[in-house]
């Protein structure tokens, strides 16, 4: 479980493909003194499982199906992730609940001088409301607006300069996780 609150951002060091999915070395030492093998890292919004730690460096497998659903089989050497350590019992909900299990991906339909618009398929227009929350790339945000084909999402300065996502541009695609309380809602409701 996460908050969507990002507290590092990581460099990808290696990606290593294989017939089983991905190995991902991504250099995030503030994270990394905090983490043991077998612990669970928000990596651009997916819960992934620490396989290795070490000078600084966490080891990850991405598997076939997470990275059909998601963008991490893109994700190149020398870029920039979004880091989260997973929530410990205690530690202050600043954004909202995020369990790292991307809903699918988007693509930036535009970038303005107030935030992100944002292409969804319905699978994940479908939960979202107007001053809901979403997780883009593993950050926990509110939804300005929505219409037929997405939603927008307002970016403050210091989001803008602690993640990733003050250097997308059109046309790049993101990690989008719904609120999962609305999953729970319609499957509660349904007949």
């Amino acid at each position: 479980m996460f908050t969507g609150i990002v507290r590092e951002l990581g460099r990808v060091e290696a990606v290593e493909r294989a017939d089983q999915g991905v190995r991902l070395r991504i250099h995030a030492p503030e994270t990394a003194v905090g983490v043991s093998g077998g612990d669970s890292v928000s990596v651009n919004g997916v819960c992934l499982t620490v396989t290795e730690n070490g000078d600084g460096v966490l080891a990850f497998d991405a598997v076939p199906e997470t990275l059909r659903r998601s963008t991490l089989g893109r994700l190149e050497e020398g870029g920039d992730v979004n880091i989260e350590p997973a929530l410990e019992a205690g530690d202050p909900v600043g954004g909202h609940f995020v369990q790292g299990h991307v809903d699918g991906v988007g693509r930036v339909r535009r970038v303005t001088d107030e935030g992100l618009e944002i292409e969804a398929g319905p699978e994940i227009l479908r939960y979202c409301v107007e001053k809901g929350s979403i997780a883009v790339e593993g950050v926990s945000l509110t939804i300005a607006a929505l219409d037929e084909e997405g939603f927008t999402v307002a970016l403050v300065p210091h989001t803008r300069q602690v993640t990733t996502l003050g250097r997308v541009v059109e046309g790049d695609e993101l990690n989008l996780e719904v609120d999962m309380l609305a999953k729970y809602v319609e499957k509660l409701a349904a007949p």
